[in-house]
């Protein structure tokens, strides 16, 4: 299989060979330095191998992948006139438009159980102790067999924790209404964001990102995200949910001769902005095992400190525009970035990467025994497909070209918590006069035996009780000697008696 080129100077070509696209990447660099282009680059070269893709559009220029350059002026001549790419021509790329927003491309969407109260958690911002009773609250739902599906379901169920608190508390811990309280204000914040579409179904099958066109090329997924941006919890989360997926029910194949699927991480420094230790951690596994899956992730940002060390450490291949020293802490970005480069006497990184231009990167790929080539100074190569946005009617007509739009363009509403809690609630009220009619019919039998009875004991205004008679009796025998001695045995057992000598 034919590698893929990045860049080419006048010396050396720097290439990305298929078997280690697995071994993930990075692209970075300042604003309007080359990243999109350099994105586009590797994401063309790998759908031509056959490998599907997905990634971010965050500003709304990545959807020309799916439209042909234009026919090349004078400027793009001489730029592929020094790459040596005589073979270059406009072309198309097979592309699926995404959007969670169901605005510019096919709704996303997964339900309240796949996305899972961690994660949840986290696109809430709930803290320690509202994550633990969201955890109970899904326990509860596990327990009793209703489906979490979408937002309707989980307010459902948030209610019927608050009004069973006590119960729920008893049996799995410390449920308090103030934490469901806090935890339902989140829920409609979340709405306010937009993400009511999200969660639902049809839920989004993997497969469904794992295309290949007719001509056997790999299709790109576009996720519309100039909206979803403006939401960096619910983007990150979104993305980081679609890589725990991923990991969590692909197969294992280990090497292989091309990646499975290549994943792009746009504006990564979201990901990893007040994410908590323990999420953390779940990254950095789901990146360290996720390439023996065949998938290669990829994270683009503007300075590689955006990315923890031990995730840059399992970045291979590495794409990086120019920086700019405006700042102390872009000093310090510069320095690190020449750090992390491996060593090419002929190349000063420190000095190199400020004085880049637009288009011009360093670059490093893994070869032969998964060793990184010595870093190089290139001019990337041209996208053969649009740099830039595209029209309604374009977008539209990639739309109706779509292989999943009839799968997912139209919601399903699922018998799920929130119909299965409405049931309860309708059976409970309609079961309280039924319970209320034999409440009453049990009172009304016991008031007329139990009055008989009392009447019988007690008397009537018109008819002396047995106790008044037996009464009058007594007070009647108090006088005679039989009186006395019966007096006297009451007393002498309230008192103790006195002991016959």
């Amino acid at each position: 299989m034919d590698n893929i080129l990045i860049g080419r100077n006048d010396t050396a070509a720097v290439e990305l060979e298929p078997r280690f696209g697995n071994r993930h990447g990075m692209i970075a660099g300042a604003t309007g330095t080359g990243k999109s282009v350099s994105l586009m680059v590797l994401a063309e070269g790998f759908s031509r191998r056959g490998v599907p893709v997905f990634l971010a559009d965050v500003k709304g220029d990545l959807a020309g992948l799916s439209q042909p350059a234009p026919a090349p002026g004078d400027k793009l001549k001489a730029r592929l006139d020094k790459l040596g790419l005589s073979g270059w021509s406009p072309s198309a790329n097979p592309v699926v438009f995404w959007d969670l927003y169901a605005r510019l491309g096919h709704p996303v969407r997964t339900t309240i159980s796949e996305m899972g109260p961690t994660l949840l958690a986290r696109v809430m911002e709930l803290n320690d102790t509202q994550e633990g009773v969201l955890d109970v609250v899904f326990r509860v739902a596990d327990d009793h067999g209703w489906l979490l599906l979408d937002l309707d379901d989980l307010r459902s169920l948030l209610q019927f924790a608050a009004e069973h608190a006590s119960e729920i508390s008893a049996q799995y811990g410390l449920v308090s209404k103030a934490s469901i309280g806090a935890i339902q204000r989140s829920l409609l914040q979340l709405e306010k964001d937009g993400a009511t579409q999200f969660f639902g179904e049809p839920a989004l099958d993997l497969a469904d990102l794992m295309r290949q066109d007719m001509s056997g090329r790999g299709v790109i997924n576009i996720l519309a995200a100039d909206q979803l941006i403006l939401k960096p919890r619910l983007y990150s989360t979104f993305l980081l949910w679609l890589l725990s997926e991923l990991f969590e029910r692909l197969p294992e194949i280990g090497d292989a001769e091309a990646p499975k699927l290549v994943f792009f991480f746009d504006e990564a420094h979201l990901l990893f902005d007040e994410c908590p230790p323990a999420l953390l951690q779940r990254v950095e596994q789901v990146v360290r095992l996720i390439r023996s899956k065949g998938v290669g992730v990829y994270f683009c940002s503007q300075n590689p400190d955006d990315v923890p060390n031990d995730i840059l450490g399992q970045l291979g291949n590495r794409v990086q525009h120019a920086l700019r020293a405006f700042t102390p802490r872009d000093r310090k970005a510069i320095k690190a970035a020449a750090e992390t480069f491996p060593v090419n006497p002929k190349v000063d990184v420190a000095e190199v990467i400020t004085t880049l231009g637009v288009g011009e990167a360093l670059a490093t790929t893994l070869r032969d025994r998964g060793a990184p080539s010595p870093v190089e100074s290139v001019l990337v190569v041209a996208p053969v497909s649009r740099i830039g946005t595209i029209t309604d009617d374009e977008r539209k007509q990639i739309a109706a070209r779509s292989p999943v739009g009839a799968k997912y363009d139209t919601p399903v509403n699922r018998d799920s918590a929130a119909e299965m809690l409405a049931r309860r609630a309708d059976e409970k009220a309609a079961d309280e006069p039924e319970k209320a009619a034999k409440q009453t019919k049990a009172q009304a039998e016991q008031g007329g035996w139990g009055g008989a009875l009392r009447d019988a004991m007690l008397g009537t205004g018109r008819r002396q009780g047995m106790l008044e008679a037996m009464g009058k009796s007594v007070l009647r025998s108090v006088g005679s000697g039989l009186g006395r001695q019966i007096l006297r045995g009451v007393l002498g057992g309230i008192l103790g008696g006195s002991r016959r000598r």
